[in-house]
């Protein structure tokens, strides 16, 4: 006897469709066929004994399972419950014969119980894209399944509750998630917020104009400055997610398998702060297995990097690629993934091994040329790609001591929205582009004129800091985004000059 039941394959961020076939014959043998992995090999134990302890009968004979299409690679554990129901079903203990309304996917414990998997987003919408009627996913993933409309998410506990289910012996309540609701109501809660940050104006400046024009930044100064405090603060000014961002930034995570039983949509933006012994593949994904990468998981939110150069050379070496082009592209030998990274890159380090190279007070204690060799351990076309460099003083005791009222998140928020919403404007109709860091050259020709007052001003400054032409991109773009927060139609040359001021490595005396 021989049952198809329709299953799933996650590749990159999305899912494909998987027939797990299971055919029983008179005989002797167990078979897992069709590209599987150790994990869904060792399967054939799990599932046996998860038959057994939840009551139910292993048949005798030979049973082969096969995972079509054959030359697609299955990985993971997800395969445990179609092929338990599979056999239960092909040795007529689970009387079904509708299969092609179902997608079953989930991994079975010992005792039965269903475990969580990863990916069950992307399953969710290839259910519908199939016009498949009910989903079958375990407890912990029903969550960001249920997300999806047009189909019906159930989550059994067990393996007995599964093929009760199915036999139409017992009831399950539909899982459903309205995520518009959940969207309104967790995009905008924070527990921390800018104006818990005292002084620093500058720097919440330069924050504020990164937020505006999606911008790379730096932080350079010394240890307890604020860097990592103001970081953080990031996304409390950013603009909220989309919609579609959300579900594009959920489908991710879910590939990844950082969604909780509780998470469903992810509604606020990401923050990832890796730590710097990270490796490449962990910050650009891929592995045997291949998952998303920090720089993936950043996606549509905040990548912070802190104390920048005590990453690996070759580790910061592999942001060039996703900070021009939005997405990362793994290529070996047995698979080629993209995953999507648009993100805003936020770094921050001290400026010399001491760290009090500009510390208005306490000495460097650093020997002669330690300070350009530190710096030096980040490359000159990585820092072409950070669009304001900007240098972070101690705060001084009374500004700590001080009562005055700080900004708000909510107030340069605002401000934030409404720069954003001039872009939107103005790049209406240029499909992908939605800040002014994302600006093609073209672009920066059409949108970034200046006048000939600037003009020389840019020459000079080009002149002097021997700025690559990258460099005078993207001192446009920010002047463009200054622009856009005053209000300005065009790009004065005070605008320019404060873009000018947010290059701080680039001025030749720096470190000397």
């Amino acid at each position: 006897m021989l049952v198809k039941i329709p299953g799933a394959a996650l590749y990159g961020i999305y899912a494909y469709p998987v027939k797990v076939e299971v055919n029983l014959s008179p005989g002797i043998g167990y078979a897992i066929v069709g590209l599987p992995d150790n994990a869904v090999k060792e399967s054939r134990e799990r599932v046996e004994t998860a038959i057994r302890n939840s009551g139910f009968a292993f048949p005798r004979g030979k049973i082969i399972i096969n995972l079509s299409p054959a030359d697609l690679r299955k990985e993971g554990t997800a395969y445990d419950l179609p092929i338990a129901i599979g056999i239960l079903a092909v040795s007529g203990q689970v009387t079904r014969s509708d299969w092609e309304r179902f997608l079953i996917m989930g991994e079975l414990s010992l005792d039965g119980t269903l475990m969580p998997i990863r990916g069950a987003l992307p399953i969710a919408i290839l259910a519908r894209k199939q016009h498949t009627s009910y989903l079958l996913l375990p407890p912990a993933n029903a969550a960001e399944a249920g997300i999806v409309r047009d189909i019906e998410v159930y989550a059994p506990h067990n393996l007995k509750q599964a093929v009760e289910f199915l036999n139409g012996s017992i009831q399950l309540e539909r899982i459903f998630v309205d995520a518009r609701k959940l969207f309104q109501e967790r995009q905008a809660s924070f527990d921390i917020d800018m104006a818990e940050v005292k002084g620093q104006r500058q720097v919440k400046r330069a924050m504020e104009i990164a937020a505006a024009g999606g911008h790379n930044i730096l932080l350079i100064g010394p240890p307890g400055a604020g860097k990592t405090m103001i970081a953080r603060r990031l996304p409390t000014i950013l603009p909220p997610l989309t919609l579609e961002e959300a579900l594009e930034t959920t489908r991710v995570h879910s590939v990844a398998g950082l969604l909780g039983a509780e998470g469903g949509l992810i509604t606020q933006r990401p923050f990832r702060a890796p730590h710097h012994t990270i490796s490449d593949i962990a910050l650009v994904g891929g592995g045997t297995y291949p998952t998303p990468g920090e720089i993936s998981l950043a996606h549509n939110g905040v990548l912070f990097l802190d104390e920048l150069p005590e990453f690996k050379r070759q580790v910061l070496e592999v942001l060039r690629q996703p900070l021009e082009e939005h997405r990362i592209v793994l290529a070996r030998a047995r698979f080629r993934i993209e995953y999507p990274a648009r993100f805003m890159l936020v770094a921050a380090m001290n400026p010399c091994p001491c760290g009090y190279y500009t510390h208005p007070s306490r000495p460097c204690t650093c020997p002669p040329g330690a300070v350009q060799r530190y710096n030096a351990r980040i490359s000159g076309p990585l820092l072409d790609r950070i669009d304001l460099h900007i240098q972070v003083t101690p705060v001084e005791t009374h500004d700590l001591q001080s009562s005055a009222r700080e900004e708000t998140s909510a107030e340069i928020r605002a401000r934030v929205l409404r720069a954003r919403q001039r872009q939107a404007t103005r790049f209406g109709e240029s499909p992908g582009v939605f800040t002014n860091a994302q600006m093609s050259p073209k672009m920066v020709e059409e949108f970034c004129r200046i006048e000939e007052e600037g003009r020389r001003l840019l020459e000079e400054a080009m002149r002097r800091l021997q700025l690559s032409a990258r460099a005078y991109e993207r001192i446009l773009k920010v002047a463009r985004t200054i622009a856009d927060l005053s209000d300005e139609e065009h790009i004065r040359p005070a605008h320019l000059a404060e873009a000018l001021a947010y290059r701080t490595l680039d001025r030749g005396t720096w470190g000397l």
